[in-house]
């Protein structure tokens, strides 16, 4: 199972550290050159150090169906920075493709840590775009 089953307004999810919750940061990869999602596109989300310096928390890798969700065992902290790092370059490898950027880091600020945080990724081998989605 991959968990698409609706849970309120959001899709549940199977998060990286196991679990069939929606947790409360969820990623979606879209290859939008081959229009499909970005399946076993590896991932890393860190959160921002007193000192600047980002500090891995969880590790997954995008389902089939390019969806992804991390913290099932803990929480966001507001006012707190966060990086998602995308593993491009491998994803585009495994596919025989020659991409540009070898990986894509997108860096958000938590204001309200009772919110559910989308962060999509658009990808194609020579670009890229992210937005705040719900």
């Amino acid at each position: 199972m991959h968990g698409k089953e609706k849970l309120n307004t959001h899709v549940t999810y199977i998060t990286m550290s196991g679990g069939n919750v929606v947790p409360p940061l969820t990623t979606h990869v879209l290859d939008t050159a081959r229009g499909i999602p970005g399946g076993g596109i590896n991932m890393v989300l860190m959160i921002q150090t007193s000192n600047g310096e980002f500090r891995e928390i969880e590790r997954g890798t995008t389902t089939t169906d390019g969806r992804g969700g991390f913290l099932s065992s803990s929480s966001l902290q507001a006012g707190a920075v966060y990086k998602l790092f995308f593993d491009t370059d491998c994803y585009f490898k495994n596919i025989g493709v020659k991409g540009f950027y070898p990986y894509v880091e997108v860096v958000f600020r938590i204001e309200d840590p009772s919110q559910h945080y989308h962060v999509p990724l658009l990808l194609s081998p020579y670009g890229y775009s992210t937005y705040r989605g719900s």
